[in-house]
């Protein structure tokens, strides 16, 4: 097994296009024709990491957070980050990076984790994206049944909470002169999706004339930030000791509390300031995210209360969720969980 056969599954679930403009999501260091020896999954992957890989005999690292955001112009050991790289290449560890493809999708993502975590109910993405497309494409209708069933197989023709959605309408081609019955078959599909669809099509039916358009209606599969409720409200006071003992954080900054039951919640692992605005507009009662800057906390403006757990902490659990993807799917290769804390906040 090859190191691509691993990072193509990831994408699969989380795929690469859907990460942020900012962000440098996929393969960073090493060959994706390598052999597989063994995974270690972490939060950052630093010095340390790389060798508790080396000691542990993994040449992949399956980090949330990328070693690299920006471009290097130097690999001479000045910072961690150079450091990193040149420990890894050294000792042949390939570092691969699920990031912001991984936050933003709903199954199995990292918002998902916390409301596991905190026992949500209900939930559904705070501010859905719209990342579906639209193939158009003309084949004969001898043919039409097969290639349907094969672009519902990569997963087109899903709108939830329907699956194996088309249209398609029959009427009368022609090419090279010649006439005869075809079918104009629709379907929709996540952008993520588009390779494999096209390659579905071309393997049904080689040289077929297809068109594809944007959609511009929002995925309730893609975005930013959850939300959902508790099964059961509880005091603010209440929830702040829950909330603090099953993030298993030290520390919880939050704004003014306003005397009123927490039932809605809404959540974004990271940094998440851009989403209170959804979060006030769903009628959430708490926002629970990292990263708030002093003068944000205002904007609670008495209409919800801030909760600031930590951006590690909110997202620590990660490793646990990259841990039971991977092992669900493969049992042919050593998989262990980082040991090493890569916290760089520290609390007195």
């Amino acid at each position: 097994m090859k190191i691509k056969d691993l990072t193509n599954y990831l994408e699969s679930i989380a795929p690469a296009n859907y990460q942020e403009s900012y962000d440098n999501a996929g393969l960073i260091v090493g060959d994706p024709a390598t052999e597989l020896s063994g995974v270690l999954v972490c939060l950052d992957s630093t010095e340390a990491v790389v060798e508790e890989a080396i000691a542990k005999k993994c040449n992949l690292i399956v980090a949330h957070h990328p070693i690299v955001f920006k471009g290097l112009k130097r690999l001479n050991g000045r910072n961690y980050v150079e450091r990193t790289v040149i420990k890894a290449i050294r000792n042949e560890i390939a570092i691969y990076a699920i990031h912001t493809n991984l936050d933003n999708v709903y199954a199995q993502g990292v918002n998902a984790k916390i409301a596991e975590k905190l026992g949500l109910e209900d939930t559904h993405i705070l501010a859905p994206k719209a990342e579906m497309k639209k193939l158009f494409t003309f084949v004969p209708a001898t043919h039409s049944e097969v290639i349907r069933k094969a672009l519902f197989a990569v997963g087109a023709g899903q709108v939830l909470p329907h699956n194996e959605l088309s249209f398609s309408t029959l009427g009368v081609g022609s090419q090279d002169g010649q006439n005869g019955a075809q079918v104009k078959l629709e379907v929709v599909f996540p952008s993520g999706n588009q390779s494999a669809v096209l390659k579905a099509l071309d393997e049904q039916f080689s040289g077929a004339a297809y068109d594809i358009m944007q959609v511009e209606n929002s995925t309730p599969e893609v975005g930013s930030g959850m939300i959902g409720t508790f099964k059961k409200p509880m005091t603010e006071e209440a929830f702040l000791k829950f909330l603090k003992k099953n993030m298993q954080t030290e520390l919880v900054r939050h704004t003014q509390l306003l005397g009123n039951k927490i039932s809605k919640v809404a959540i974004c692992g990271g940094a998440g300031s851009f989403l209170l605005s959804r979060a006030i507009q769903q009628k959430a009662d708490v926002f629970i995210t990292a990263d708030y800057k002093y003068h944000e906390f205002f904007d609670a403006d008495g209409k919800i209360v801030i909760a600031d757990i930590g951006h590690f902490e909110s997202e620590q659990f990660t490793i646990d969720l990259l841990y039971e993807i991977i092992s669900e799917k493969f049992s042919n290769f050593a998989l262990h969980c980082t040991e090493v804390k890569t916290n760089p906040v520290n609390y007195f």
